[in-house]
């Protein structure tokens, strides 16, 4: 197993009374929450304000098809959409929402479940999880042309396009396996090779911004999961958390990672190790993702 250098971390006890952008501008976070009975996706602002639902809907969260309304954001690289998964219409399907919340429109079709949608840098393709035992998948942007990744016959999940477009990485474990470890790979499925050894579960990889680092959940040794960081070509993998499970990180523009953790929504500083809980525990918060920082936009 590959040793694990530790991130001395600075734990805070603050609770943000929202989020809503700076100067109330333009949220940078969204997540997802069943504070009202069905899993919905939030809008925010990392800076302190209000969380608003992204988009309002009478639904029977006592059925699959409206508890899981909307699952699994991801922004579009022009900031203007966001990509989720729903079962509204049976299985679970990739649909897109303008970042208003108007103009939601649906991606895919299929008896097989979709989810964990991730743009291409280009916002021109979005790779995909199809099917119960886990398969990756490319499309356009605009639900067509839909192609297997890898083709082998293991359990793929959660894929991550890296900023340059080059790699996706993902979660893979073999078969009879309980081992996960993050792998990377070609748009066009090629070059397959392994980043982590860990011998515990990796999953939920997200790429730093200049693309050099891979942040990731793992439960190493069997202990609780913990949010890691790795270089991109699998070196110098270290903790950035010690405490309670930590899930589904994102990495911000700027370096900070947003986290779920415990119900909430948590953020870390990458450098100093501070963490910041962003939402209220009791309101089931979960799958944090930053919106993308766009040309012209102070840094």
């Amino acid at each position: 197993m590959r040793a694990v250098r530790p991130l001395l971390t600075v734990t805070t006890g603050l609770l943000l009374a929202g989020c809503g952008g700076a100067d109330d501008g333009d949220p940078d976070l969204v997540f997802v929450s069943s504070r009202d009975g069905e899993y919905a996706i939030y809008a925010a602002s990392s800076s302190g304000g209000d969380e608003e639902r992204l988009t309002d809907a009478d639904v029977d969260a006592s059925t699959p098809q409206g508890l899981f309304f909307q699952t699994e954001p991801a922004w579009s690289p022009d900031g203007s959409t966001i990509a989720f998964a729903s079962k509204r219409s049976g299985s679970f399907d990739l649909y897109a929402v303008n970042a208003d919340g108007s103009g939601t429109r649906r991606l895919t079709s299929t008896t097989d479940d979709d989810g964990q949608p991730t743009w291409s840098p280009d916002g021109e393709w979005i790779a995909f999880t199809r099917g119960t035992s886990g398969r990756i998948f490319v499309m356009a942007a605009d639900g067509s042309g839909a192609r297997r990744l890898t083709g082998e016959e293991v359990d793929e999940a959660e894929p991550a396009w890296s900023p340059d477009g080059r790699f996706i990485a993902y979660s893979r474990k073999a078969p009879g396996s309980s081992v996960r470890e993050l792998w990377l790979v070609r748009p066009d499925g090629s070059e397959r090779r392994r980043l982590t050894r860990l011998g515990g579960v990796a999953q939920a990889p997200a790429w730093s911004p200049d693309g050099e680092r891979i942040v990731f959940s793992a439960n190493v040794d069997n202990a609780h999961f913990d949010i890691y960081e790795v270089g991109a070509d699998g070196k110098d993998v270290r903790a950035v958390t010690s405490g309670d499970d930590s899930f589904e990180p994102s990495w911000s523009p700027d370096g900070t990672i947003a986290f779920s953790s415990g119900g909430a929504i948590s953020t870390i500083d990458i450098e100093t190790g501070e963490e910041l809980v962003l939402t209220d525990p009791d309101n089931n918060d979960s799958s944090p993702a930053w919106a993308p920082r766009l040309e012209g936009e102070d840094g």
